[in-house]
């Protein structure tokens, strides 16, 4: 795990954080700066740099990633509405934090196209 990387320091510990999952390959937490009522990030354990990144060696682990976000959207009430998935993905994609994550937003209506 890179020694710089925010997502590995919360997974480490070494940061805090309000952890809603967590098992051998997947951890996931509330957002500090949540985009809707509910939005809680979805990591693989192995430091993967974004979707692009992801080998066929990977394929197990983000097959799980999809499945606990279903488990944790449906944990959260967010099914009966509806949610949004968001994996931002290179600079131009938005990505900030160059550790592959899955956003799940819900508790309101969301806008389309995004900003």
């Amino acid at each position: 795990m890179p020694k710089d990387c925010l997502f590995c320091k919360i997974i480490s510990g070494e940061i805090p954080s309000t952890e809603v999952y967590r098992d051998e390959e997947i951890f996931a937490f509330e957002d500090i700066n949540p985009a809707a009522p509910t939005h809680i990030l979805v990591i693989p354990i192995k430091h993967i740099q974004d979707i692009s990144s992801a080998t066929i060696e990977d394929q197990e682990t983000m097959g799980k990633l999809l499945l606990v976000a279903n488990k944790i959207a449906e944990d959260k009430g967010l099914t009966k509405d509806g949610f949004r998935y968001v994996i931002n993905t290179g600079a131009y994609g938005g990505q900030t934090v160059f550790h592959l994550h899955l956003h799940i937003l819900g508790g309101r209506s969301l806008g389309w196209p995004p900003g």
